[in-house]
């Protein structure tokens, strides 16, 4: 119960101080981080959470799947289609950069094997701009640019599952079979876009009706089913997750709109509670043993090795050079490899908890440093922070004369 009443005390806190955040380096989820390690036995120890238990992995997977449904819902196949170029870019060219670029300087400075290091590299290569919410939750914000950053961070995540299990397999000297990650691959895909896409075609129907109260949960229900099925079937849920959202805007934009708010809402909720518990994982214990190199490797995996990967991938590019620097600044590391780091830390490989230390210092580092400067990257772009936001007070009714 202390972990809920935790929860629920930051959760009020961060609300009522949500209106200063919009405006100043202040971030949400950073002060959701804080309040994990303060509990957590690095800090006061009011909770224990295990790190190799099935409650962190199971949270930190159902907040990616979450967000990934929510954001899925905002790229409609015409959207996807428009962006691709630029997109395109930041996973096919962008993203292996990344997890080479991370890959070498970890293996010449942590002393870690190379295919150790490249597991480390495919770990860190999905991007998470959940954290970046001035920048992709903004309207007044270039469309092109949001749209790159959501659809590279809604497929990233499912791509980079594929050689996170291979490098794991190797690591562990068992065989890899191609096969079975490949068909997990598409299954997510076919089954991300086939069950809402019947669902979908179903409310077509004039039997089928819903009460506008209810119309919210109607993709709730879709996201609920979809989850169950790709955890039964051993398919792809995160590539799932992003496809039918997508297919759910394409053949169903009322449905999206009556969700989005609710699922805002609820992606949120999620988020900030795997952050509060992986917060709760990052004791002095467990960073104390790192290296200078293994230091080195997270600073030069957000300042250096991303940034380079994009701003190469997106040269010669319609893209303003203005916009271009805030979307290679932009690859905060998140709930995927939060959830990647744990199936490394779980699947007892030799060097697991160096893996998952070095993995959850770089994501801390990506959280301070990214959720804290999304409101000064917006004002570059000459996005002002919401102004004049509502208060508890009530509103005092002004009556003209007759």
């Amino acid at each position: 119960m202390a972990l809920v009443l935790a929860f629920g005390l930051v959760l009020l806190i961060s609300v009522s101080l949500s209106g200063v955040a919009a405006r100043t380096i202040l971030s949400t989820a950073l002060m959701f981080l804080l309040a994990g390690a303060l509990i957590g036995q690095g800090g006061l120890g009011l909770v224990d959470i295990p790190s190799n238990g099935s409650f962190v992995t199971g949270l930190a997977d159902l907040a990616l799947f979450t967000v990934l449904f929510t954001d899925g819902q905002r790229a409609g196949l015409p959207d996807l289609k428009e962006g691709w170029r630029l997109s395109g870019r930041a996973l096919g060219l962008a993203m292996p950069l990344t997890m080479v670029g991370i890959a070498v300087p970890t293996h010449f400075l942590t002393g870690l094997d190379w295919t150790t290091s490249f597991l480390i590299g495919a770990i860190l290569s999905p991007t998470d701009p959940v954290f970046a919410a001035a920048i992709v939750g903004r309207t007044d914000v270039p469309l092109r640019l949001r749209r790159l950053l959501n659809v590279e961070s809604g497929l990233n995540d499912g791509l980079a599952l594929p050689f996170v299990l291979i490098f794991l397999a190797t690591a562990a000297n068992r065989g890899t079979d191609f096969a079975t990650i490949g068909i997990e691959l598409v299954s997510g895909l076919v089954i991300g876009i086939v069950i809402p896409a019947v669902i979908v075609l179903a409310w077509r129907l004039k039997i089928l009706t819903a009460e506008p109260r209810l119309q919210a949960l109607g993709p709730l229900a879709i996201a609920v089913i979809l989850y169950a099925t790709c955890h039964l079937t051993h398919a792809n849920p995160y590539l799932a997750a992003f496809a039918a959202g997508s297919t759910i805007a394409t053949l169903d934009r009322v449905a999206a709109e009556h969700f989005e708010h609710f699922g805002d809402l609820l992606s949120e909720t999620t988020k900030f509670a795997a952050l509060l518990v992986f917060g709760a994982l990052i004791t002095p214990d467990r960073i104390s043993h790192l290296s200078f190199g293994d230091w080195a490797v997270a600073v030069i995996a957000i300042l250096l090795v991303r940034p380079a990967a994009m701003m190469l991938s997106l040269l010669r590019t319609p893209l303003p050079p203005r916009e271009r620097s805030v979307a290679a600044w932009f690859g905060p590391k998140g709930f995927a490899s939060v959830v990647y780091g744990l199936l490394a830390l779980q699947a007892g490989i030799p060097a697991g908890d160096h893996v998952f230390d070095l993995v959850a210092v770089t994501i801390a580092l990506s959280i301070v440093l990214h959720s804290s400067t999304d409101v000064p990257v917006a004002k570059a772009l000459r996005v002002e922070p919401p102004d004049n936001l509502p208060t508890g007070k009530p509103e005092v009714e002004t009556h003209g004369k007759n």
